[in-house]
C-alpha cells in the first residue's frame, strides 16, 4: 500500500523571520516546504521542486512577485498566494492579474495562510452543495454539454472547448465558469461564487473571485470591455453570456 504524496509548498519572501514562521506553521501541518529569499533562486526551485502552491511576496528582490509569477506561468499551474505589504497593491495586483490565485495584505495570519492553501490543495470537485438552497452544479450535469455561442462547457468531462480549441483552465477557473454556466439566468455575486467554489466557511478579499475571472477572461479571448461571455452585471457580480 502506497502512502499518499506530500503536497510541496515553495515560499518566497526577503523577510526571512516571517518565511521560517510560515514554513513551520506550513510543516507542523504535513507540507513539504522549500523556502527562498529572492525572485532568481526562487525560479530554480520551482523548476526543481515542483511544487503545489506558491506563497510569495509581491516586492520579493531581484524578480519581483509579478514577473516571478509570469515568468512561473510558463512551467507550473500550481497554486500561487502574493502577499502584498499595502491594500494598493491588492488593487494593483488584481488589475494585473499577472497569475496568481489568490492574495493576503501584510500583517496577516500564518494559521489563515495555510488554512488557505489545505482548503485549495484539498477541495474535492465537482461541488456538492448548492447556492442557498438551490440545486447543485452535481445535479445540473447532463450528457450534453452547455453551449454559449462558440464556447462549449462540458460538466461531466471538466472540459471547455472554445470553437472546438480545448481551452486549458486550472481546477478554480473551470469551477467559477461552471457555477456560471450551470444557471445562465442568474447573475451571481461574489459571495454566491465563493461558496459555491471555495465554500461557505471562506474567510478573505471577495475580490479573490476578480482574480479568478480576469484569468478565465484572458484565456477565452475576451477583455474588460469585450465580455462575450463572462460579463460583468453592474452593482450585482458575473453572469454567463447569453446562449444560442
Amino acid at each position: 500500500m502506497t502512502s499518499a504524496r506530500v503536497p510541496r509548498v515553495l515560499v518566497i519572501d526577503h523577510e526571512q523571520p516571517l518565511v521560517r514562521l510560515v514554513a513551520e506553521q506550513l510543516c507542523r501541518e504535513g507540507f513539504h516546504v522549500t523556502v527562498c529569499f529572492d525572485g532568481p533562486a526562487a525560479l530554480r526551485a520551482a523548476r526543481e521542486a515542483v511544487p503545489d502552491a506558491v506563497v510569495v511576496d509581491l516586492g520579493v528582490p531581484g524578480l519581483d512577485g509579478v514577473e516571478l509569477c509570469r515568468q512561473l506561468r510558463t512551467f507550473s499551474d500550481c497554486y500561487v498566494v502574493m502577499l502584498t505589504s499595502r491594500a494598493r497593491e491588492a488593487d494593483e495586483l488584481i488589475g494585473r492579474s499577472a497569475g496568481a490565485n489568490d492574495y493576503l495584505t501584510k500583517p496577516f495570519d500564518p494559521a489563515k495562510l495555510v488554512s488557505r492553501v489545505r482548503a485549495m490543495l484539498d477541495q474535492s470537485i465537482p461541488l456538492e452543495s448548492g447556492l442557498d438552497g438551490s440545486r447543485s452544479i452535481k445535479a445540473e450535469r447532463s450528457a450534453e454539454p452547455l453551449r454559449f455561442g462558440p464556447l462549449r462547457v462540458d460538466l461531466d468531462r471538466r472540459a471547455v472547448y472554445l470553437e472546438e480549441r480545448l481551452v486549458e483552465l486550472t481546477p478554480i477557473e473551470f469551477d467559477v465558469l461552471a457555477v456560471l454556466a450551470a444557471r445562465p439566468e442568474l447573475a451571481f455575486t461574489r459571495r454566491q461564487l465563493i461558496d459555491a467554489v471555495w465554500g461557505q466557511t471562506w474567510e478573505g478579499d471577495e475580490r479573490l473571485v476578480d482574480v479568478h475571472v480576469g484569468h478565465l477572461r484572458r484565456k477565452l479571448g475576451d477583455g474588460r470591455r469585450e465580455q462575450r461571455f463572462v460579463r460583468t452585471v453592474r452593482g450585482v457580480g458575473y453572469q454567463i453570456g447569453p446562449a444560442s
